[in-house]
C-alpha cells in the first residue's frame, strides 16, 4: 500500500474488486465527511476466510487482515483502513452482512456481492450499486469513528437488515448521530451527505 500522506481514511479495494467503483466510493466518502479520504493499492482476499459449507467469507478475517495492514503503516497519526469486498461475508450469528467494522482497530470492510440489483432479480445497475456502496461505506465509517447503530429509519447508522433498509437510509447522519460524530471528530460545521 503507498503512503497515504495526510489521508484519514483508505479504501481498499480487496479480491476482485474493481478499482474505479472504489476510487468513485473514496471521493464521495471524503467529500460527504469533509476529511481526506483516498483508493489505496488492491489487497488480497485473506486467507482462511473461506467457509466451504456457507459459500461466504467470514468478515473478521477480513478486519484482522486490515488491521495487521494498518499497524504496519509508519505513518502516525495511521489512516483509517476500509476495505471494499465483492466477496459475500457473514458473521456467525447471521446470514450475510453488508459491512462489519472494528473501533479499536481502525478498521473496517463493506461486501458488493448483496449490494448488486442482479441478486435481486434486476438489471445491472451501476449507480445503484455505488450509492448502496456508498451508504454503507459511510455506516461502517461510522462505526470507526465510534457511531453505534440509531433507530432513525432514515440516518445511515441504521443497521440494515435487508437490501430495503440500505436503499430507504441515509445518505446522511440523523441530528443526534451527526452531533456526536461532530464531536468525536471535534469539529463544529455539519456534514455533507
Amino acid at each position: 500500500m503507498p503512503m497515504a500522506g495526510d489521508a484519514e481514511i483508505v479504501l481498499l479495494p480487496v479480491g476482485d474488486t474493481d478499482p474505479a467503483i472504489v476510487a468513485r466510493i473514496a471521493a464521495r466518502v471524503g467529500a460527504a465527511l469533509d476529511v481526506e479520504v483516498v483508493a489505496g493499492q488492491p489487497q488480497l482476499l485473506p486467507e482462511g476466510g473461506f467457509d466451504r459449507r456457507r459459500s461466504q467469507y467470514r468478515s473478521s478475517v477480513f478486519l484482522e487482515s486490515l488491521d495487521r495492514l494498518r499497524r504496519s503503516i509508519p505513518n502516525q497519526p495511521r489512516p483509517y483502513l476500509l476495505g471494499v469486498a465483492a466477496a459475500d461475508l457473514f458473521v456467525p450469528r447471521l446470514n450475510f452482512i453488508f459491512g462489519e467494522a472494528d473501533h479499536a482497530a481502525g478498521v473496517a470492510v463493506i461486501s458488493l456481492a448483496r449490494l448488486r440489483p442482479q441478486l435481486y432479480g434486476r438489471p445491472a445497475d451501476p449507480p445503484l450499486l455505488e450509492e448502496r456502496a456508498f451508504k454503507e461505506a459511510i455506516h461502517e465509517i461510522g462505526h470507526v469513528y465510534g457511531l453505534l447503530h440509531c433507530r432513525d429509519p432514515r440516518c445511515i447508522m441504521l443497521f440494515s437488515n435487508t437490501i430495503e433498509d440500505t436503499d430507504r437510509k441515509g445518505p446522511g447522519f440523523c441530528p443526534d448521530c451527526e452531533g456526536q460524530l461532530l464531536g468525536l471528530l471535534g469539529r463544529r460545521s455539519g456534514l455533507r451527505p
